[in-house]
């Protein structure tokens, strides 16, 4: 059996120490699930499902490789860029980012996803898990053009769970809400983000910039 890490943060050991060891241990702290919360989820695309797919120009895909590390990166295009191929199987078409493919190692590694779907302005989210593949299949790269031209592979998804998700954290957040909209300087750019990062004396944050805009300049390549 492989031994945990030893946590770097004295913080976090100190934390984990009183954490939860079993799944019986998190019962005895939540309330069981209403019978509705438990019968709404089903194993196939419904059409109301396929519905909201094929409206939501943003979806967040979650994967997590053999060595249990985890990730989570938003994907977007234009509504309906998101294909279901069947009332079980969606096709996400994977657009050129940063070629770090982290989530496509994991899914690999594991043939696992998780996705949530989202519309702006509304507060529900749906949610779709299951088996997932990468796929280069000619055929049907050739039907995902959302940005002009296949793409080099798409992450397929067979659905094995499929349900509308709680919209309590998109309205606990007002994140539709211009009004609760942080201002554009209240926290550090993507470009200081990186940049802090590097720790790399001979960037500066005009070499980060450049380098971005490039980047989505190019990011359909």
């Amino acid at each position: 059996m492989n031994t945990p890490p030893v946590p770097r943060s004295p913080v976090f050991a100190a934390l984990a120490s009183a954490a939860v060891r079993e799944v019986a241990g998190l019962r005895e702290l939540y309330e069981i699930p209403s019978d509705l919360v438990r019968r709404k989820e089903v194993d196939r695309i419904h059409e109301a499902a396929r519905s909201v797919i094929d409206r939501s120009p943003l979806v967040f895909l979650a994967s997590a490789g053999a060595d249990g590390r985890c990730d989570v990166t938003p994907r977007g295009g234009p509504p309906g860029f998101v294909s279901v191929l069947d009332e079980y199987t969606l096709a996400l078409p994977d657009a050129t980012g940063n070629r770090r493919l982290d989530s496509l190692h994991n899914i690999v590694e594991t043939g696992r996803a998780g996705l949530i779907f989202v519309i702006p302005g509304r507060e529900a989210t749906l949610r779709v898990n299951g088996r997932a593949c990468v796929s280069t299949d000619p055929r049907l790269l050739e039907r995902l053009t959302p940005v002009g031209k296949p793409p080099r592979s798409a992450i397929v998804v067979e659905a094995e769970e499929v349900y509308g998700h709680c919209p309590k954290a998109l309205l606990r957040s007002s994140a539709w809400k211009p009004e609760h909209w942080p201002a554009p300087d209240a926290a550090p750019s993507s470009a200081e983000v990186t940049l802090s990062h590097l720790g790399d004396p001979t960037l500066t944050l005009a070499d980060i910039l450049r380098s971005e805009a490039e980047s989505l300049l190019y990011r359909y390549e």
